[in-house]
């Protein structure tokens, strides 16, 4: 089973930036498809960040340009550095992982994650 631990989060001014790590378990990570999540409170979770084992890359357009996902699989870690955060940034972020993703699909819902992490507080004040 694949742990995930989220870290980073925090408490940052409109205009900052901010870099989340998620440390995962396994010795096959350079063949998992990862993602970053979102919930706000009362909100349903929102699709951030994914990244296939090969690089192909997608975002949605609330959080392209600011965000950016990569990964070290050296040190099975991914990464999402966030600039130019605002306000409605705000919610836990979570960690997840894909076991046997395909080299060219790309993955966006919730329920085609395997395992996720316990989730990191981003708060942006203004």
């Amino acid at each position: 089973q694949v742990q995930l631990v989220e870290s980073g989060g925090g408490l940052v001014q409109a205009g900052g930036s901010l870099r989340l790590s998620c440390a995962a378990s396994g010795r096959t990570f350079s063949s998992y498809h990862m993602g970053w999540f979102r919930q706000a409170p009362g909100k349903e979770r929102e699709f951030v960040a994914t990244m296939s084992r090969t690089g192909k890359i997608a975002y949605p357009n609330s959080v392209k340009g600011r965000f950016t996902i990569s990964r070290d699989n050296g040190k099975n870690t991914v990464y999402l550095q966030m600039n130019s955060l605002k306000p409605e940034d705000t919610a836990v972020y979570y960690c997840t992982a894909k076991i046997g993703a395909s080299y060219t699909s790309s993955y966006y819902y919730e329920d085609e994650y395997d395992y996720w992490g316990q989730g990191a507080q981003v708060t942006v004040s203004s």
